[in-house]
């Protein structure tokens, strides 16, 4: 995924009130949109580089968005609705093995009272198949993690995962990975131990659970590789 306009560097000073940061950017002092309900979570440090969007409203009342943070050793993807572009991106181009060749990808598909990221069907010789995206920035122990804070919305979302996969449908959890400086994937237990422990009976349930690492430049965001996920 190419920017949709060259981002700008950035240093960062302080995040606060969970959608608002201060940058320094040419010397001035600004407060951007943080597009990020976590708690972001190793993610920064005041005076580490960053990057930021740059709206194409001018009535928009603030015009920069903040996009990715640089710990020293990795860009990190801060933007959570990100993952989904992306993961839209890689459907179409059958680029995630496990989720190639469905001729139909319909998003934010309605099941119940909720919304599910993705559903695919039309495959030759799979069953349809529902997708929720979860974007994954926390680092912990050498390892990607999620969530970086208590998330009853994610918790709801495996159960009605496995509500999908005990009628008959493929059902699958997605972790996209923004940072390269991680080699494997696991629930984060000590953050949130009800979502750690739905996780892993989802998959002793049949929810297949699969982590992707991208890869981050100022210029776009490739898939990189899959990460194994340890329980």
């Amino acid at each position: 995924m190419i920017w949709p306009s060259p981002l700008i560097e950035a240093k960062i000073l302080k995040r606060y009130k969970r959608f608002l940061a201060d940058v320094i950017l040419n010397g001035e002092l600004l407060t951007v949109h943080v597009p990020n309900t976590g708690s972001m979570t190793s993610c920064w440090e005041p005076n580490q580089r960053c990057a930021l969007s740059l709206s194409p409203n001018p009535t928009r009342k603030m015009p920069y968005t903040l996009e990715l943070t640089h710990n020293g050793e990795t860009w990190i993807g801060v933007n959570t609705a990100t993952a989904n572009k992306l993961t839209q991106n890689w459907l179409k181009a059958n680029k995630i093995p496990e989720l190639s060749n469905y001729n139909v990808i319909i998003p934010e598909k309605k099941i119940g009272n909720s919304r599910v990221d993705f559903y695919l069907e039309e495959h030759p010789d799979l069953k349809a198949c529902y997708v929720e995206v979860k974007s994954v920035t926390l680092k912990k122990d050498g390892l990607a993690q999620f969530p970086d804070a208590v998330t009853e919305r994610g918790q709801k979302h495996l159960l009605e995962l496995m509500e999908i996969k005990k009628s008959g449908l493929r059902a699958v959890m997605l972790f996209i990975i923004q940072r390269e400086d991680v080699g494997a994937f696991k629930a984060a237990k000590e953050i949130d131990p009800d979502y750690a422990d739905l996780l892993e009976q989802a998959y002793r349930n049949g929810v297949e659970i699969l982590a992707y690492q991208c890869k981050i430049t100022l210029d776009n965001i490739e898939l990189l590789r899959p990460l194994k996920v340890i329980f």
